[in-house]
This record gives structure tokens, C-alpha cells and sequence, in this order.
């Protein structure tokens, strides 16, 4: 059992790439879809599905590569159990010059960082995605 299941998912996701993988699966929740779900929108990944694998519903995710490289270069965890980090709607992260997305948990649900700027949204920072 992980302590961290949102790191634990960044991670499959960065090793899968790693070794060029089509697709991840792994244990569902409801963060964890509307994370993939962002990520597919902005177009890091192909696409995000509920799979009834077994007892347990899984989360699938198709990754997705141009020219035999993946589409996510860096995804990095921000806010961890030990150490939560909280913003302000004027002190969103810019993730390289707007190139990447920051996914903010507001208490408007989950949204990138340009949708809270836009919105006037502040909350917990939870990756960075380039």
C-alpha cells in the first residue's frame, strides 16, 4: 500500500514512458481520473478510461509519443503528505513560461493553472507537467 497514490501514479506513468510503453493501467479513484482526464484534454496523453478489471475497477491510460518521444517530458510532484503546498490565485505557478501546466486542486475541483488564473482560483498545487 502506498502512502502516496497520486505520486505512485506519476511514477508509473514516467516509467512506462521510459521503457515505451502504449498504456498504463492502474487501481482507479476519483483524483487520479481527473488528473489523467486534464492530462488527456491538454493532450499529454491519448486517452484516460475506467476499465472492470476483476473486483476493482482499474484506470487506464494511453500514453501518447511524436517522432518516438513521449509527449510528457517532466512530471514532477509538487505538494507531497509531508509538506503541502498552497496558493494564492496571484501566486500561480508559470510552468516554463507557459509552455507546461501546473494541476491546482481548487474548490472549484481540478483545473490547470491558466483555467484558476482565469478564474481568480487559488489552492493546492499538485504536479507540474512539461
Amino acid at each position: 500500500m502506498t502512502t502516496d497514490p497520486i505520486s505512485d501514479m506519476l511514477t508509473r506513468i514516467r516509467n512506462a514512458q521510459s521503457v515505451k510503453k502504449a498504456e498504463v493501467v492502474l487501481p482507479y479513484s476519483k483524483i487520479k481520473f481527473h488528473i489523467a482526464k486534464i492530462l488527456a484534454k491538454e493532450g499529454y496523453v491519448q486517452a484516460a478510461d475506467v476499465v472492470d478489471q476483476a473486483k476493482f475497477p482499474m484506470l487506464k491510460i494511453v500514453l501518447k509519443y511524436q517522432n518516438k518521444r513521449p509527449n510528457i517530458q517532466t512530471i514532477d510532484r509538487v505538494s507531497k503528505p509531508g509538506r503541502r503546498v498552497y496558493v494564492k490565485s496571484g501566486n500561480l505557478p508559470h510552468v516554463l513560461s507557459g509552455i507546461g501546466i501546473a494541476i491546482i486542486s481548487t474548490p472549484n475541483g481540478l483545473m490547470t493553472n491558466r483555467e484558476a488564473r482565469a478564474r481568480h482560483l487559488g489552492g493546492e498545487v499538485i504536479c507540474e507537467i512539461t
